[in-house]
């Protein structure tokens, strides 16, 4: 129990780097739940993806790291928009 607890506590602190760039989604903490309603930790991590996305005003390629329902955010929304958005939030791209 005790050694779970310790490899649970160190899941939690290497969550800092599965964050969306855009949205933050970041990992959550539930349970496995079996038949006979025991209880198990786990996570359940955010669907993050690395795309290299061509900013045509800059005319080279952006790295982020984001994910599904961030690319969607940048479908809408244009990555000029998103890229600028990000830049005054203090984020180095």
């Amino acid at each position: 129990m005790y050694v779970q607890l310790i490899n649970f506590i160190h899941l939690l602190e290497a969550n800092v780097a599965r964050v969306c760039q855009i949205t933050g989604k970041n990992p959550m903490v539930g349970h496995n739940v079996s038949h006979s309603n025991r209880k198990t930790k786990r996570r359940f991590l955010p669907n993050l993806q690395t795309h290299r996305l061509w900013m045509a005003a800059e005319k080279r390629f952006v790295k982020l790291r984001v994910s599904a329902h961030g690319l969607r955010i940048i479908e809408k929304k244009g990555i000029e928009k998103i890229v600028s958005e990000l830049r005054a939030r203090g984020e180095k791209i």
